[in-house]
């Protein structure tokens, strides 16, 4: 399994996003998500994400984070080199909806539930969910490193922040990742991946295979993936993750995943050496998404 690093920590290349494990119409049972984790821990995946807002509904906040934690409990090998990393600062609300809230008091209590979902004593990476209007990002990123100082995080980490954000987050703490949204549908965030390659940070793609389930997007603005595919005798989808991880070595995509056959076929993109035509005819494509 190929390695990457986020702050002084060796993690696989391609981690697995936890999200779609938690939410949506087409949500696993406890027992596919299971199935799905371990296979992505037995092929060498060692990089979990999730966070305490991905669950059904506002009355199950954590529900991924328990999941994550059972599926470790239950798995058969060494966990002692899987990081986890979560998210605090987006939240939940009684319509089913999104809601943020950035205040110390809401982090700090964020972190505690965090800690106990996942049955740990030390959260590996903490991250910052997303930029709450009311509270200054500053303030924010303050919160997690007093919660870094008492012990509570080892890492700290933003999401979902501009380059000057992520600035002034460098600026308070030692910020070992962003994870922003980026695929070849929303392209929008490549002023952040430029800033993190710059920076040595490590740059961890949500949603990164954006626009590459659609036959029709396939067919028209991402016609080139579908093409080098089709070529190479592999997945578009594994073009997408093998361009992403070309464009700089602290990219560490995440792709969501509740099926074992999705993860492992995610995987097949660290096996795929595009070429630099290749890389520029990708990276030649039009952003179809602006910033949210």
């Amino acid at each position: 399994m190929q390695q990457r690093t986020i702050g002084d920590v060796s993690v696989s290349a391609i981690g697995l996003g936890g999200m779609p494990m938690s939410l949506g119409d087409r949500m696993p049972s406890e027992d596919d998500a299971i199935r799905t984790i371990h296979a992505a821990l037995d092929a060498g995946i060692t990089l979990i994400d999730t966070a305490d807002a991905y669950a059904p509904d506002h009355e199950s906040v954590g529900h991924n984070e328990r999941l994550i934690a059972k599926a470790l409990r239950r798995w058969s090998g060494d966990t002692d080199d899987v990081l986890v990393a979560t998210k605090g600062g987006h939240t939940r609300v009684p319509e089913g909806g999104w809601g943020l809230d950035a205040s110390p008091e809401y982090l700090r209590a964020a972190c505690e539930a965090s800690l106990k979902a996942l049955d740990v004593e030390v959260i590996g990476l903490y991250q910052f969910h997303r930029p709450d209007p009311r509270v200054p990002t500053g303030e924010a990123v303050a919160t997690l490193k007093e919660l870094q100082d008492e012990g509570k995080v080892r890492m700290i980490g933003v999401s979902n922040l501009n380059p000057a954000q992520i600035e002034e987050a460098a600026s308070i703490a030692e910020l070992v990742s962003v994870q922003n949204q980026f695929s070849p549908d929303f392209r929008s965030s490549l002023p952040e991946l430029e800033l993190c390659a710059e920076r040595g940070i490590a740059f961890l793609p949500w949603s990164p295979l954006g626009g590459m389930g659609s036959a029709g997007a396939l067919g028209s603005r991402h016609a080139a993936f579908a093409d080098i595919a089709r070529d190479r005798g592999v997945s578009p989808q594994q073009v997408a993750l093998a361009w992403e991880l070309q464009l700089a070595s602290v990219v560490i995509p995440i792709p969501g995943a509740s099926r074992p056959e999705t993860i492992l076929d995610s995987l097949g993109a660290l096996e795929l050496e595009l070429t630099a035509e290749e890389v520029e005819r990708l990276s030649a494509g039009e952003a179809v998404a602006a910033r949210a």
